[in-house]
């Protein structure tokens, strides 16, 4: 995702160069817009990536048509031609390595087809397979093309201007045409970056299913989005925007890396599949998988050596530690699954008697709604205030006792105004203890709109923390709803 974020930021960017001090915000806008649109559940369709893709596509090649039979740039291309140094011909072997993983990296992509089998009309398999060569044709004679060009032009790196956007310009001109590729090539990473989100939170609720990452994740909101996978793969990708301060050139290798890791094991295990299996001409199938996994395991190498101290050993790092937490997190649910005996037959239920505790802090409908689910769930209760001024307390043992609601009142003094204290020391002492099993009942106010609970005083939250992290009773805090307007 925020490579593709990044892309798209620099495509912008080598069109309009006035925005590049807003390249980083302009990146966070866009995740933080394709975050909100899929946790409302607004999901991106294959019509929505035709026209931008058709217009992408049909622009490429009218660049490379056009730049193929221009004997030189256009005029005003706006851009400097580089030539390399003859030195670099004494390191041939080097630089064919490193753009051999570097054009690796632009294949990366097709593996979307074969993920999207499930979505293709019958049959699946051979449909996608002619997809998937049609992806292959167009874009080996895109790579092809634009590589031609890149020689032909002398196209060098420059810190404002995209490769792709000098080519167009040297193509093209400045005109009209180049404006619409730019921007159709904007648009198209940004949908390409919208992707992750029907991909990793996905995955992430797999792994949760398999006991790998927090349950969470595998929980739907009521819209049908995995809300947890969505808003931590924004909050990742931001970091990784703000990180890197949208450099695509300093996340390419981070992203390469990782990809390149699950082709070699997705490729070691079909040549795994095959000797296993022999089928029909298993040999060809095993060799073909076998050379990608060759391949892509030299590219990963590659990057590793050449990138690892501009990023690359953040990898090096993340997936080890990420293997870690994920046994971690699978012992952490094992241990929880023997201890709660979860598969096997528990002992029948018993009845234990209890004691009811209200918290009230005056006499009011909330603490008679309060009172009332207290004596439903049992014949004993108990209602507790704490107070902190001596008269209050009298006064509100006047209104108890002319109110008689058929429930006793423990009134606790507070010296240092906190809540916490003398409730643990009641709920702590003998006589309470000894009166069976205790579940405290904590009324609170749930106002007409959410920003309003910024004005509640919160003693109901504290205490209910309190409670449950210092006591072994049962906490259960009782909702008194304010009437709507």
């Amino acid at each position: 995702m925020a490579v593709s974020i990044a892309a798209g930021v620099a495509a912008l960017v080598s069109a309009f160069p006035s925005l590049s001090p807003a390249a980083l915000p302009i990146a966070l806008g866009i995740l933080a817009l394709l975050t909100a649109l899929n946790l409302r559940g607004i999901a991106t369709s294959a019509r929505t990536f035709l026209l931008p893709t058709a217009v992408f596509v049909i622009g490429i090649y009218v660049v490379i048509v056009a730049g193929i039979a221009r004997s030189h740039s256009a005029v005003n291309a706006g851009y400097h031609p580089v030539v390399l140094p003859k030195v670099a011909a004494a390191v041939g072997v080097l630089i064919l390595l490193k753009a051999f993983a570097n054009g690796l990296s632009a294949l990366t992509g097709v593996e979307a087809i074969a993920n999207d089998v499930p979505a293709f009309r019958a049959p699946k398999a051979r449909r996608a397979m002619r997809t998937e060569l049609l992806l292959g044709g167009i874009l080996g004679t895109m790579l092809l093309g634009l590589a031609f060009l890149t020689v032909r032009f002398h196209i060098g790196p420059v810190a404002s201007q995209t490769v792709l956007s000098q080519i167009t310009r040297a193509s093209v001109g400045p005109g009209p045409i180049y404006y619409v590729i730019d921007l159709s090539t904007t648009v198209i990473l940004a949908l390409a970056a919208n992707t992750s989100f029907g991909g990793l939170p996905v995955l992430a609720s797999l792994l949760a299913r398999d006991n790998l990452v927090p349950h969470v994740f595998g929980l739907r909101a009521d819209r049908p989005v995995y809300r947890y996978g969505v808003v931590v793969l924004a909050i990742l990708a931001g970091l990784l925007l703000i990180a890197v301060n949208t450099n695509t050139n300093a996340l390419i290798p981070l992203y390469a890396i990782g990809v390149f890791t699950g082709f070699t094991l997705a490729q070691g295990g079909l040549v795994r599949h095959w000797v296993g299996t022999r089928p029909k001409r298993w040999w060809a199938r095993a060799s073909l998988n076998g050379t990608g996994a060759v391949m892509t395991a030299v590219a990963t190498v590659i990057f590793l050596v050449t990138k690892f101290s501009s990023g690359a050993w953040v990898v090096v790092i993340a997936i080890p530690g990420l293997i870690l937490l994920f046994s971690r997190i699978s012992k952490y649910y094992i241990d929880a699954e023997k201890e709660m005996s979860l598969g096997s037959l528990a002992t029948k239920p018993r009845v234990h008697k209890s004691l009811v505790v209200v918290t009230v802090t005056g006499v009011s409908r909330m603490t008679e709604t309060s009172l009332s689910s207290a004596r439903s769930l049992s014949d004993e209760v108990v209602a507790v205030s704490v107070q902190f001024d001596k008269v209050r307390a009298a006064t509100l043992r006047a209104e108890w006792d002319r109110w008689d609601p058929g429930v006793d009142l423990v009134i606790l003094h507070a010296a240092n105004h906190s809540i916490a204290t003398p409730m643990l020391s009641f709920l702590g002492s003998p006589e309470i203890r000894a009166r069976g099993q205790l579940l405290v009942l904590i009324p609170e106010v749930e106002p007409r709109k959410w920003r309003h609970r910024l004005l509640q005083n919160q003693r109901d939250v504290i205490l209910a923390n309190v409670l449950h992290r210092r006591t072994d009773v049962i906490v259960a805090r009782v909702p008194f709803r304010l009437r709507q307007d």
